[in-house]
């Protein structure tokens, strides 16, 4: 993911032991991530942008998939 610009697909899975990128469903064409925050009050969404962003070191927000599991993510620089 690094060196990464524009919008790609993620599966978020919360409740996990630790964040991670956890691997690639290439039947879905997305980017498996778990966090350790829960699907409630937007933890897991608030999360997952940190977790990103620190990781690439790039600017992350959600553009589709705010109550859904899979999301479409915009990357840009900071």
């Amino acid at each position: 993911m690094e060196g990464m610009k524009g919008n790609i697909k993620v599966i978020l899975k919360p409740n996990s032991s630790c964040n991670r990128i956890a691997g690639f469903d290439n039947e879905k064409k997305a980017y498996i991530i778990e966090v350790k925050a829960p699907a409630h009050e937007n933890k897991a969404n608030i999360e997952l942008v940190k977790f990103l962003s620190k990781s690439i070191k790039k600017k992350v927000r959600i553009l589709k998939g705010l109550k859904s599991r899979e999301k479409i993510l915009e990357i840009s620089e900071k």
